[in-house]
């Protein structure tokens, strides 16, 4: 099961963003070699970085050529083309906020998934901590027993045994054997230096992680609502919703842009670690781990020897040596000094404890352990990390584009409502066929002015034209449905003009057909004399 976890493959995507060109700022090509701490290695990630700023300046330099070229081209203002350009508008913003709710789909997976790959190396630096701190726990628990408890036991063992050399002797050997432990010991890695910078690097990825989740749910939640205002704004035709949009709009922008600089340097970067993790990582522990112990541990190959070996070994023998030679005086110097016993017992205890702590010390040195972290940080990092970075860049490269048409749509809306609002201004306030204009001047003065409509309706009928228009408003209400129909067939039959009775309402409705318009100019010289100057054009 161990052999399986030993290779670590790099997936293709990391080679490819490996192999991006490296510029500094002076635009040469530097070595694409994983070095945080090289200058020019930095610099050529702040320039993968401006990427975004290049992106955005090209961004707003599309929108400020287009709202010269929609100020300039004055086509939009003629009637006959808003229907159209409405139309096209529609479409626009349908097709864009569809592309920005996919890039939103793919920005929450690519978010998920580079959170899970942080996490995973969290995960495994924190293990890797623990068992770090397991074998300094067990080393310094071993030299703090052998050095202090054992010193104790055998000082007063040898007052009690000063009269017996040979127990004295013992004892010697004894502290030899202890002195000989301490030392392998001793030679062991220290790895305190090592827990120090996990548990580090692990607090600060985390803390970092969660800034950068947190940010990027607010940009996805930020370009859903600007979908949804949009087609708010777009279906009231409100200015102040469009404002909104374009501030949002303007933002988003900005934010999506830096978000593809930092994920595209970070992504790069990543990438050349994931090339080649394993020299870096012997480079930052050359000065407290020696290069067979590093190696052992990135590579956990079966055939590689245990650097520990000799070290436990030695560790092994003297602590069964050092038994042996407590079992001995416990069975022949116990019947004749009783008061060694209790000191006896004690460094058997001590020795028992020794030992527990040589075979949990010995599982915690194994490779396997460290190594399957190890492994899993790279999956995590290299595998889910790297493959989230790269769809968050696609979420922040579709949803820049699709924004920057979204707004090159939202500001022709600016520019459709204010000229309906314009023409709307326009409107002869003196027009007798403007509703407002009629609604306006009305007086009950004026009630007994003719309607164009109540002569159609009484065509044929002298009596009817000649009456006040009390009696006219009330042969309106009390009209049979025939001489309705004879209205309706007027104006050429078409309910879509006029579907009530006009009689009455002292002007003609404020949308006529041809035939209306045919009718009216077919009046009669004695129809006019009859009726005035109400109707002359």
């Amino acid at each position: 099961m161990a052999t399986a976890r030993l290779e670590y493959i790099p997936p293709w995507w990391t080679f490819w963003l490996h192999n991006f060109p490296h510029f500094n700022f002076t635009f040469q090509l530097t070595d694409n070699t994983f070095r945080p701490e090289d200058a020019s290695y930095q610099q050529a990630l702040i320039l993968l970085a401006c990427v975004g700023a290049a992106g955005l300046c090209l961004s707003l330099l599309v929108l400020t050529v287009y709202l010269s070229c929609m100020c300039c081209c004055r086509q939009g203002e003629d009637k006959q083309v808003q229907r159209p350009s409405t139309c096209c508008l529609t479409w626009v913003a349908v097709i864009t906020g569809l592309i920005v709710c996919s890039a939103v789909g793919v920005g929450f997976y690519g978010n998920s998934e580079t959170n899970d790959g942080v996490y995973q190396l969290t995960d495994s630096l924190y293990n890797a901590n623990h068992t770090l701190g397991g074998i300094n726990n067990l080393v310094s628990g071993s030299v703090g027993s052998m050095e202090r408890g054992l010193k104790q036991h055998l000082e007063r063992l040898d007052e009690i045994f000063a009269a017996r050399t040979d127990y004295v002797q013992a004892l010697r050997f004894m502290q030899t054997m202890a002195t000989n432990i301490v030392r392998q010991l001793t030679t062991l890695p220290d790895l305190s230096r090592a827990r120090v910078d996990l548990a580090d690097i692990a607090d600060q990825t985390g803390r970092v992680e969660y800034y950068r989740w947190l940010s990027y749910l607010l940009l996805l939640i930020l370009d859903l609502v600007i979908c949804l205002v949009t087609c708010l704004g777009l279906a009231k035709q409100s200015r102040w919703l469009l404002i909104i949009i374009m501030s949002a709009v303007l933002l988003s922008l900005v934010l999506g842009w830096a978000s593809l600089g930092l994920g595209t340097a970070t992504a790069v970067g990543t990438s050349d670690f994931c090339v080649s993790p394993d020299k870096f990582i012997m480079n930052q522990t050359k000065d407290f781990l020696s290069a067979d112990v590093a190696h052992y541990y990135l590579y956990c190959s079966p055939n590689l020897p245990s650097p520990f070996q000799q070290s436990l070994t030695i560790y092994q023998r003297s602590l069964t040596t050092m038994q042996i030679q407590i079992q001995g005086l416990l069975q022949f110097s116990v019947p004749l000094f009783p008061t060694a016993e209790r000191d006896l017992l004690g460094i058997q205890r001590l020795l028992n404890s020794t030992e527990s702590n040589l075979q949990q010390l010995t599982a915690f040195l194994d490779c396997h352990r460290l190594h399957k972290d190890y492994l899993d940080a790279l999956m995590g990092v290299c595998y889910d990390g790297v493959e989230g970075l790269l769809y968050l860049s696609l979420f922040s490269l579709m949803s820049a584009g699709a924004l920057s048409a979204l707004l090159c749509s939202v500001l022709r809306a600016w520019k459709l409502i204010g000229i309906r609002d314009r023409d709307y201004d326009d409107i002869d306030e003196e027009d007798p066929f403007n509703p407002q204009a009629r609604r306006m001047s009305y007086t009950p003065g004026r009630a007994n002015i003719h309607s164009f409509c109540s002569y159609n309706s009484s065509l044929g009928s002298e009596q009817g034209l000649g009456g006040p228009p009390q009696a006219a408003n009330a042969s309106a209400s009390t009209a049979p449905p025939a001489e309705y129909m004879n209205q309706s067939m007027l104006f050429g039959g078409n309910p879509r003009y006029e579907n009530v009775p006009l009689i009455g309402r002292g002007s003609p409705p404020p949308s006529y057909s041809p035939s209306m318009r045919t009718t009216y100019l077919s009046m009669t010289d004695a129809q006019i004399r009859h009726f005035g100057t109400d109707f002359q054009v």
